[in-house]
């Protein structure tokens, strides 16, 4: 699928409310309800394979289940690749390409990685990113790839000290590297939403939290894309231990057939 019909949908007056999915059920079910676009959540596919976030699975896996996930849906599809799955920017590329020959229109990866000893997540300076952004992007343009890359920056997920400013920092160098939208995951104020919309050209995307404004004040404050994350699957995981609690509970199977009280 041409990239060209998604990155229209991230300069429209109404954000690009994104579905988040997971496998093929997932996707159809956003596919039948309407939804303009869909992006994997990196956290839901690998707790569904039995790993902890963080690349713990292999690329290839990931690859396995987007195959799927693309010949199964027309939407245009963007993929969650984390942190690259590599520190070497010619693998990355080289992942990249083998998303968009499935039909892949849009990637995420983010500026931040999880340790594999302590799990703790860490901001990956912003130089060093910038770099590996930029090598990648200059990969991927010799290699005549065109897709959407939504840079993740995590400063307002870890909460870091002056986070508006480190996070139009971080806009300004992935920008100049590359970048084609921006990705806050946490950021929730209404006046740092816009003061970081404000500050850049690229579209802001934003994702489902607590404190999250509607849409219609997001889109009032100019963000441009609004993501679920992995909270649609955890609210899942949580209706099925219900479910599976009740038809114990019942020595029964009735319950399955009745609504969630």
């Amino acid at each position: 699928m041409n990239n060209t019909l998604f990155t229209s949908l991230h300069q429209q007056a109404t954000p690009l409310l994104l579905c988040n999915v997971w496998d093929v059920a997932s996707a159809k079910t956003a596919e039948k309800l309407g939804f303009n676009a869909i992006g994997t959540s990196s956290a839901a596919i690998a707790s569904m394979l039995g790993y902890a976030d963080g690349e713990h699975m292999a690329f290839e896996e990931l690859l396995f289940i987007v195959k799927r996930i693309a010949a199964c849906s027309e939407l245009p599809l963007s993929v969650d690749i984390e942190a690259g799955f590599s520190d070497n920017p010619q693998i990355t590329a080289g992942y990249i390409k083998a998303l968009a020959e499935v039909g892949v229109v849009g990637i995420n990866i983010e500026d931040s990685k999880v340790s594999k000893t302590n799990e703790e997540r860490t901001l990956i300076n912003e130089n060093n990113f910038a770099t590996y952004l930029a090598e990648i992007t200059s990969q991927l343009l010799k290699d005549n790839i065109a897709i959407f890359i939504n840079v993740r920056t995590d400063t307002f997920l870890l909460g870091i000290a002056n986070v508006v400013e480190a996070t139009q920092k971080r806009a300004k160098l992935y920008q100049a590297a590359g970048a084609d939208g921006l990705f806050v995951p946490g950021i929730v104020q209404t006046e740092a939403i816009e003061t970081v919309v404000n500050s850049t050209s690229l579209p802001v995307n934003v994702m489902c939290m607590p404190d999250l404004a509607n849409f219609s004040t997001l889109k009032s404050l100019g963000v441009k894309r609004i993501s679920m994350g992995n909270f649609l699957f955890d609210a899942l995981q949580d209706d099925l231990t219900t479910r599976l609690s009740n038809i114990v509970q019942a020595n029964s199977f009735q319950p399955m057939f009745k609504a969630i009280a």
